[in-house]
């Protein structure tokens, strides 16, 4: 099974309903962290033109990658330059450390 992972910088304000709507959607397992940068975007109020975002990651099988994409944007989704990206990179393979092997794809 073809696997991706799925990362997404998105406005920290809407951290909480991309959550809640990935829970909805089932989607099992999800890291999430707050960054700072800047891109299109620059903070002009602050010394380092930096915001805070939340960034989202997790690993789908390739038919879940465009279900999960649109949960994501329509729970992160204001029209604001500051909604972010989502980024899908192929995955070769992933590792549980425990079992010391390759897993499947969740």
């Amino acid at each position: 099974m073809k696997c991706c992972k799925i990362t997404a910088f998105i406005h920290i304000n809407c951290l909480e309903a991309v959550e809640e709507a990935l829970k909805t959607a089932r989607v099992a397992e999800v890291v999430v962290s707050q960054v700072k940068g800047y891109g299109d975007y620059k903070n002009f109020y602050t010394k380092d033109w930096t915001s805070t975002q939340a960034r989202i990651e997790l690993f789908a099988s390739h038919d879940d990658v465009d279900r999960i994409v649109s949960v994501i944007m329509g729970a992160a989704h204001t029209g604001l330059d500051t909604d972010g990206i989502i980024a899908v990179l192929p995955v070769e393979t992933i590792y549980r450390i425990k079992d010391r092997a390759p897993m499947q794809c969740l």
